[in-house]
Order: structure tokens, then sequence, then C-alpha cells
């Protein structure tokens, strides 16, 4: 059971343009996702944090963009999560 104060910061490589909404794999350290949004005006980190809530099945608000904004090196920061529940539960 997870307490309300648990939070990590997970390293993304963002893919923006993609067909559909995908968590590719681990590239070391971060976390590969493609996302259907384009890269234009924060779309894509729009969906990012969205897309990734919905897989972990938290609050749209408790994904937020840490660093990152312009760059497909991201961190996000995970609230009601320890990293190793994020691993599990995404499953790659």
């Amino acid at each position: 059971m997870t307490t309300p104060l648990a939070f990590c910061t997970l390293a993304i490589k963002a893919v923006p343009n993609a067909p559909r909404n995908a968590v590719v794999g681990w590239l070391g350290d971060a976390l590969k996702v493609k996302v259907h949004a384009p890269a234009l005006e924060g779309r894509a980190n729009d969906e990012l944090c969205e897309f990734l809530a919905g897989a972990l099945a938290l609050p749209r608000r408790a994904v937020t963009l840490q660093q990152g904004d312009k760059s497909r090196q991201k961190v996000l920061r995970i609230s009601g999560l320890t990293l190793a529940e994020v691993r599990a539960k995404l499953g790659v």
C-alpha cells in the first residue's frame, strides 16, 4: 500500500508525433515513451503526463513535468508511487 507522501522522479526519453501513445521500454535509467501529440505549444508534454497517469492508474495531477519542457529528455515527478512501484505497474 502506498502512502500519499510517496513520490519519485522518472527520467523520460519522449518521442513526439508517434502513430499512438506507447511505453517502449527502458534505455538505461530513462523510460522511452512515444506520444501521438506533436511537440508544439506543450501538447506533447501534456499528453505524456496524461498518458502515464492513466497507465499508472493515478489522477492526472499526480504526474508533473519537472525538467525538460522543450527537450526530448525529460524528468517527471510522480506523486503517490515509488520508482519500484512505477516499474512494476508499467511492466517494462
